[in-house]
């Protein structure tokens, strides 16, 4: 039997797809070859329609039968432990009954973002898809009840997805705490190495041989000209269409729209503290139970942002740094 020795189970654009890529590089752990197989987000097949834009073939993505799912991890040599990632398992309590059902040992790695930065960067990244209709963030946040009502799949519901302390507190119901690491975001941008060690610490593998998180899955931010509008049209037509396509052929239609929209896009834009105002009150509640939970200050989290909180990234060689730690 193949199954993995742990899961990056959450959260959604907080560096896991980096992360992924940078435990891959350590030669005493085996991640899988699929980075998000989504296997227990489902008990059988996912469905066959989705409730929002994208949704179907995202669906056409996951890898839910048990033997291809094993498969994942045979090229494993014996005793290293096997990885995946799939950061939406955290925010689904079915997805973490599975894990402990299946493999009840295992361990789990979870990184916390700013739950504004998060959401804004998840809406970013659907917005230069294409596949998020409304173009103004804050407005777009109003929508997710009626979305979640319409059945639009978990990596819409942009602020549910950030209440940590909820979906840290169901873990800890299900797994001892010791099994359940918990990371800052910024820590993995501003202290890749040290952060990285603990990982490796944590996994009971060998410190000191990773240094750096890959630049990986950077959200770019077209601008709303007409040029966008219109192909983001064409976007939302070709997901309807490819819905009818057999296997991989809707999702060639739509990425090639959408790497027509990221052409020569600027990178993810600050929020404004005005917009952070906006949203830190469907927050405050949770991140104080988040404190009670870890026993760590997150009171930054209610404070303006004085940096965009973008993407995890490390400087290309040959490159400098910022003062601030940021690459450049």
């Amino acid at each position: 039997m193949a199954l993995p020795d742990f899961l990056v189970a959450g959260v959604p654009k907080a560096g896991t797809t980096a992360l992924h890529a940078a435990l891959a590089q350590h030669p005493a752990l085996y991640m899988s070859r699929i980075k998000e197989p989504k296997f227990f987000l489902t008990d059988g097949p996912p469905p066959v329609k989705g409730g929002g834009p994208g949704d179907a073939l995202t669906y056409r993505e996951h890898v839910w039968r048990r033997d291809d799912y094993e498969a994942l991890f045979d090229g494993a040599p014996p005793g290293v432990p096997r990885g995946e990632s799939t950061p939406l398992y955290l925010y689904d309590p079915a997805a973490m009954r599975r894990i402990r059902t299946l493999i009840p040992a295992a361990k789990l790695i979870v990184i916390v973002r700013d739950p504004v930065e998060r959401a804004h960067s998840n809406w970013t990244h659907l917005w230069s898809a294409g596949l998020e209709p409304v173009g103004d963030f804050v407005r777009a946040c109003a929508e997710e009840d009626r979305r979640i009502a319409a059945g639009w799949a978990s990596f819409w519901h942009y602020t549910r997805l950030g209440r940590y302390g909820e979906q840290l507190g169901y873990a800890y119901s299900l797994f001892p705490r010791e099994r359940i690491l918990v990371l800052r975001y910024r820590k993995l941008v501003d202290q890749p190495t040290e952060t990285l060690d603990r990982i490796c610490a944590f996994l009971g593998v060998e410190t000191g041989i990773l240094e750096e998180i890959p630049r990986q899955n950077v959200t770019a931010h077209p601008e709303p000209t007409l040029a966008h509008r219109a192909v983001s049209l064409g976007m939302r037509a070709g997901d309807l269409a490819g819905r009818l396509l057999p296997g991989q052929a809707g999702l060639a239609v739509t990425r090639r729209l959408e790497q027509f929209l990221q052409r020569d896009s600027r990178q993810r834009q600050p929020l404004s503290w005005a917009e952070r105002q906006a949203l830190l009150p469907r927050f405050e509640d949770d991140i104080a139970l988040l404190e009670r939970l870890l026993g760590e200050d997150f009171s930054d989290w209610l404070e303006p942002r004085s940096r965009s909180g973008g993407m995890v990234g490390v400087r290309p060689a040959g490159q400098g740094q910022a003062k601030n730690g940021r690459p450049v």
